[in-house]
């Protein structure tokens, strides 16, 4: 898939025009970030967001004791962003780091703010990219409460197995809130 081919489906939406979405593919610049590298670390403010193409990215914080713990993966198709450090300009508690190479489209804020604000149909797209985020992330918490580790597993197989494909099984254990001998086993069962 070309690159106007690759963002035409990631801003699809009913309202936005083929020239406002000439605009908005314009805006962004295509970037390779080598295996490793940090997007984002804690105590800065994001000033952009991207959006993967290839490659996977991943983003994990410390807890009080000092552990890594893995929050969330950002395979192709998904943007990767700090909301609250971006929209709100605060510094962010978070690390994002690509685990494999990762080939990305960026846009800055400023561009985008500009965008958001000239294209009608734009803060509808952001609403509804917005709203999927708030509903993943409310089932991804209530899911680490009520279901196994192993209905968790499973569910990654089957929604998202490009994170099984690239990511360390420590991460992976991580995300899903075990050990890394209980995903062993759980990978055995």
């Amino acid at each position: 898939m070309t690159s106007p081919q690759f963002l035409s489906q990631v801003y699809k939406h009913p309202g936005i025009s083929d020239a406002d979405l000439l605009r908005i593919i314009d805006a962004h610049e295509r970037i390779t970030i080598s295996k490793n590298s940090f997007l984002l670390k804690a105590g800065q403010t994001a000033n952009e967001y991207c959006i993967v193409e290839s490659g996977l990215i991943r983003s994990f914080l410390y807890d009080f004791e000092g552990n890594e713990i893995t929050t969330d993966f950002m395979v192709p198709g998904e943007l990767c962003i700090e909301v609250s450090s971006i929209f709100q300009r605060l510094p962010t508690v978070e690390y994002m780091q690509a685990l494999t190479e990762v080939t990305a489209w960026k846009i800055d804020f400023d561009r985008f703010q500009d965008l958001f604000l000239s294209i009608p149909a734009l803060p509808e797209w952001g609403r509804a990219w917005m709203t999927r985020q708030l509903v993943s992330f409310k089932r991804r918490a209530t899911e680490m409460v009520t279901d196994s580790a192993a209905q968790r597993y499973e569910r990654l197989i089957k929604e998202r197995p490009q994170i099984l494909q690239l990511a360390p099984l420590k991460y992976i254990a991580s995300y899903l809130g075990v050990t890394d001998s209980s995903l062993s086993r759980i990978r055995k069962g």
